[in-house]
C-alpha cells in the first residue's frame, strides 16, 4: 500500500494523554479547565491592556502583546482537545486532524522562541545604549523581527510537517500523549523515518540553540552593562526592567531543555507528559501573570479600567 493510500485509508489515533489514572480524571479535567481559562483572560487581558494604554505602545510591549497572543493560540489548540479526552471514551482522533494540530501548534511554539529572543534584543538596546534606543529599536526593525519570529515558525513547523505527511501508518495507532507530538508520530511510522528524524534535529538545533544563544548573549552584555554603572539604584532599576523577561525565559528554555534531556525509555513517558503540561498549559498562563504582577504601568490600566467599568454601572 502506497503513503497516499495508507493515509486516504483514515489512519486513525488514540490519545492515550492520562488515561492510565482514571481515578484522577475528573481533578484533572477541572484543574486543567481552570488553568487553561487563566490562560485565556490572562492573555486576551493583557493584550487589551496594552492596546487601551497610549503609554505601552512601545517596542517592548509590542513584543509582549504578540507573546501573549502565541500563548493564547498555542494553548488552545492543545487544552480543548485534552479536556474532552480526559471526559470521553473515545479519545481517537483523525490523521489529518493529527496533523493540523501539530502544524499550528509547532507554529506557535516556535515562534514564541523567536520573540522571546526578539525581547532579549529589546532588553540589550535598552540598557547597553539608552541614548540610541529609538533609533535602534525603530517601528520598521520591530515590525520586521515580528514578522520574521511568525515567518520561521511558519517555515519551520510547514517543513515537519510536510515530512510527516510521507509518513506511512497501519490502521489504528496508539499515542501515549496527549497531543499529536512529532516524535510520537515517526515512532509509530512504519516507512523510513530517517530524513524526517534528520530535519527535527536540525530545526531543533536552530530554534532552540540558536534562540538561546541570542537570549543568552543578550543578558550577557546587559550584566556587564550594569556592573559598570556606580549607582546602585541604577543597577536595580536596570536588572528590574529584565526580571519578568528573565523569569519568562528561565521557565520556557528550562522546561524545553529538561523535556531533551529526558532519556527516551517507557519508565520516563509519566515525567515527559508532566513537563509537557507544564509547556503547553502552565507557562501560557503564568506569562501573563509574570508580565502583569511586576509590571506597575499594566497594573495601573487594569485597576483605571475596572474602576471606569464599575463607575459605569
Amino acid at each position: 500500500m502506497s503513503v497516499t493510500e495508507t493515509n486516504k485509508s483514515g489512519a486513525m489515533f488514540t490519545l492515550l494523554g492520562f488515561s492510565d489514572y482514571p481515578t484522577l480524571q475528573f481533578p484533572l479535567f477541572l484543574v486543567f479547565m481552570a488553568i487553561y481559562s487563566m490562560t485565556v483572560v490572562g492573555n486576551i487581558g493583557m493584550i487589551v491592556t496594552i492596546k487601551i494604554n497610549p503609554k505601552l505602545h512601545t517596542p517592548m510591549y509590542l513584543f509582549l502583546s504578540h507573546l501573549s497572543f502565541v500563548d493564547f493560540c498555542y494553548s488552545s489548540i492543545i487544552a480543548p482537545r485534552m479536556l474532552v479526552n480526559l471526559i470521553a471514551s473515545d479519545r481517537s482522533i483523525s490523521f489529518s486532524r493529527c496533523i493540523a494540530q501539530y502544524f499550528f501548534f509547532c507554529t506557535f511554539v516556535v515562534t514564541e522562541g523567536f520573540l522571546l529572543a526578539a525581547m532579549a534584543y529589546d532588553r540589550f538596546v535598552a540598557i547597553c545604549n539608552p541614548l540610541l534606543y529609538t533609533v535602534a529599536m525603530s517601528q520598521k526593525l520591530c515590525a520586521m523581527l515580528v514578522v520574521g519570529s511568525y515567518s520561521l515558525g511558519v517555515a519551520c513547523s510547514l517543513t515537519l510537517t510536510c515530512s510527516a505527511v510521507q509518513l506511512s501508518f497501519h490502521g489504528f495507532n496508539i499515542i501515549n500523549h496527549f497531543f499529536c507530538e512529532f516524535s510520537s508520530l515517526l515512532s509509530l511510522s512504519c516507512s523510513d523515518t530517517y530524513i524526517s528524524q534528520l530535519l527535527l534535529l536540525i530545526f531543533a538545533i536552530f530554534t532552540i540553540i540558536g534562540t538561546f544563544l541570542v537570549v543568552f548573549l543578550s543578558y550577557l552584555f546587559i550584566v556587564v552593562t550594569v556592573l559598570k554603572m556606580r549607582s546602585a539604584s541604577g543597577r536595580r532599576k536596570a536588572f528590574s526592567t529584565c526580571a519578568s523577561h528573565l523569569m519568562a525565559i528561565s521557565i520556557f528554555y528550562g522546561t524545553i531543555f529538561f523535556l531533551y534531556c529526558v532519556p527516551s525509555s517507557k519508565s520516563s513517558s509519566h515525567t515527559v507528559r508532566v513537563a509537557s503540561v507544564f509547556y503547553t498549559m502552565v507557562i501560557p498562563m503564568l506569562n501573563p501573570l509574570i508580565y502583569g504582577l511586576r509590571n506597575k504601568d499594566v497594573k495601573d490600566t487594569v485597576c483605571k479600567f475596572m474602576n471606569t467599568k464599575l463607575l459605569s454601572y
